[in-house]
């Protein structure tokens, strides 16, 4: 199937071929007539799949059609709800391809910047609105946002939204949305938690699951190394050198282990920048468009950092640390293999890593194959799997025994077996209290 055979209007259509897309993903395909046809839409479709363009590409054309009919300011028609600024970003970008020449205007609203532009924006009127949950709020109590004449809500990376505590303020806008409303709702994976929050927005929907829930892309090959902490920044030079690789995402667990990681590299002529919380807007904008430029060749990022990365030729995606949570390892690796591309996800394992491991191939019903050869092999033997509790050798051991201590220092263990010292104690011997009480009752 192509773009062609889609019930698109010619002004989308146009843009789509601009941008050099002929051929819809799975859930493309899949979804983009349900949403044309006005329906409720429950997506479960993991990153790197073409999601965005799957909602973006339908409620502009609905849209456009509807306002050749309206006349007077503009009013907010469509709001897409994201967790991070940089996911929102990125949708403002895609609506502004595909959208083009259809005469549509949109803004993107987020925290961590002033809210002046943001607000002119809105009080110039547009037709969608993409906005990160906190300053969606805050702009609608100081009244620059109504929602009165919504008609198209997306909740884009609900479980996200669950993972950073921002389900509290997810409620609080779908309890001021018009009850008459299409709703599309979409998640990587599909908790029990979600499915109730679902249920809450959805009516009569159909749903559209391109992959299984929590399901690794195919084209994504998955290696994992065995390596002690000292050694992983050794182990991600030696790859990067060896390997020629072009560019990488490389996963830390914390901000100051990104910015460390990232010091790391710069020292070794790898040309890196870090991407966390605790950087700027601008800061954390301009490493992603270094990144996306290929002027920066490694970009370090953490889990919510990351997570509006969209990069169409990323090929290598490192995890420097184990995901505690399983299911943020899918959110991860699908950095890369996006929209049908190839891909691979190293992981570096660590010794108490393993269990975090274990679970994660439990989600994904999948062994990752270990590489064991390599310069800085792990201190304990490496294996993907627990290895079996050894029994107690029933033959004393043929190591050497250690010398006695001697002197002062000598053991009263030893003292005991060489005739002085202390008697052994016997088992059966009683506490200094009992002594006390029986003497006592003697007396």
């Amino acid at each position: 199937m192509t773009f062609d055979s889609l019930p698109l209007i010619d002004s989308i259509r146009r843009a789509i071929k601009a941008e050099g897309y002929t051929t819809p993903t799975p859930i493309q395909t899949e979804a983009i007539p349900i949403v044309l046809s006005g329906k409720d839409l429950l997506g479960c479709a993991q990153t790197g799949t073409g999601k965005t363009a799957a909602f973006a590409i339908p409620i502009l054309q609905l849209l456009s059609e509807r306002q050749l009919h309206r006349k007077g300011t503009r009013t907010i028609k469509a709001l897409i709800l994201t967790p991070t600024r940089e996911l929102a970003i990125q949708i403002g970008e895609n609506l502004a391809s595909y959208g083009r020449h259809t005469g549509l205007k949109h803004t993107v609203i987020f925290g961590g910047v002033k809210q002046a532009r943001q607000t002119d924006a809105l009080q110039n009127g547009v037709d969608i609105l993409v906005a990160t949950p906190g300053r969606l709020l805050d702009l609608m109590a100081q009244r620059f946002v109504s929602l009165k004449h919504l008609e198209i809500f997306v909740l884009d990376e609900a479980d996200r939204m669950l993972d950073m505590g921002f389900v509290h303020d997810v409620r609080k806008v779908i309890a001021v949305l018009p009850p008459k409303r299409q709703s599309l709702f979409f998640s990587a994976t599909m908790p029990p938690e979600i499915v109730t929050l679902a249920d809450t927005i959805l009516h009569e929907p159909e749903k559209v699951e391109v992959t299984p829930a929590s399901s690794t892309v195919d084209l994504i090959q998955q290696w994992v190394y065995f390596v002690d902490k000292e050694n992983k920044a050794n182990l991600l030079i030696h790859l990067l050198n060896e390997k020629k690789i072009e560019n990488a995402l490389v996963f830390t667990r914390t901000k100051f282990g990104a910015d460390k990681v990232m010091k790391v590299l710069m020292r070794n002529n790898i040309k890196a920048e870090s991407i966390h919380g605790n950087k700027s807007q601008n800061a954390r904008q301009n490493a992603l468009t270094n990144f996306k430029a290929k002027s920066t060749r490694v970009l370090v990022a953490t889990d919510i950092a990351a997570r509006g990365i969209d990069v169409d030729e990323l090929a290598h995606v490192f995890n420097y640390e184990i995901p505690e949570i399983p299911e943020t390892y899918v959110h991860r690796i699908g950095r890369t293999g996006r929209a049908g591309a190839s891909g691979t996800a190293y992981s570096f394992c660590e010794t108490h890593e393993r269990k975090s491991l274990k679970d994660i191939q439990k989600l994904i019903n999948k062994v990752i194959p270990v590489v064991a050869e390599h310069p800085y092999p792990q201190g304990q033997t490496p294996g993907n799997e627990e290895p079996k509790a050894q029994t107690q050798p029933s033959k004393p051991s043929a190591t050497k025994a250690r010398p006695r201590p001697q002197g002062k220092h000598q053991s009263a263990a030893a003292k005991e077996t060489q005739g002085g010292g202390q008697k052994p104690k016997s088992g059966n011997k009683k506490p200094w209290y009992a002594k006390q009480k029986e003497g006592k009752k003697g007396q």
